[in-house]
């Protein structure tokens, strides 16, 4: 990459790409309406992004049914769910709530994207509602909604993440024990965490 052809200002970025469409404008809303609250609440699967002192982080959330509750039109809420303790996610809100939501749902091709400001509670009722086979998370982070609006089919078209051929062949990418074992040491046995992964990550789901 050559230092004449890395772009430094807005207008030198905007230049090649010419004006937004403007459907791509009109459709952000700052508010979920009913067909973005649709959405959202058939979604399972999100990534959320936050930015610390340390740091970006974007990480991955799932849960049973929608992966978070809407409670109204400006307002959504989903579990922190058991992890591995990082709380990456939760260290950034607490230094800065600026919060981005990615959404998808099986099948569908396009994509809902929620900005917005998020805070993080541990009322003991609240808490409780989010329970699961008896299990009830540590917080559960709020996000009061400043932007929404859903994004376009291409990205997902393009990488055919949804089209069976892909789902049918195995990827071939390193195991999770392999992948540790090439972070720890050689002590560790990569064929034995495999062998046990499944069965620990379901007992600890929740």
């Amino acid at each position: 990459m050559t230092k004449e052809h890395i772009v430094t200002d807005i207008e030198q970025l905007e230049t090649p790409y010419g004006e937004a469409m403007p459907r791509a404008i009109t459709k952000e809303l700052r508010h979920l309406n009913s067909e973005y609250r649709a959405f959202v609440e058939a979604a399972p699967f999100m990534a959320v992004a936050t930015v610390g002192s340390e740091g970006l982080d974007c990480s991955p959330r799932g849960d049973r049914g929608s992966v978070v509750r809407v409670v109204d039109e400006k307002t959504i809420q989903f579990a922190d769910r058991r992890g591995n303790n990082r709380l990456d996610t939760l260290r950034n809100i607490v230094q800065d709530n600026r919060i981005g939501l990615l959404f998808l749902v099986p099948g569908v091709s396009e994509t809902m994207r929620l900005n917005g400001r998020a805070t993080i509670s541990t009322a003991p009722d609240l808490l409780a509602s989010f329970s699961v086979e008896g299990k009830t998370p540590k917080s559960v982070v709020e996000v009061t909604i400043d932007q929404a609006y859903f994004q376009c089919s291409k990205a997902l078209f393009r990488s055919g993440i949804w089209d069976l051929e892909n789902q049918l062949e195995e990827p071939k990418v390193p195991t999770a024990g392999e992948m540790l074992q090439a972070t720890i040491d050689n002590h560790f046995d990569p064929d034995e965490y495999d062998k046990t992964s499944q069965k620990r990550n379901l007992a600890e789901l929740w």
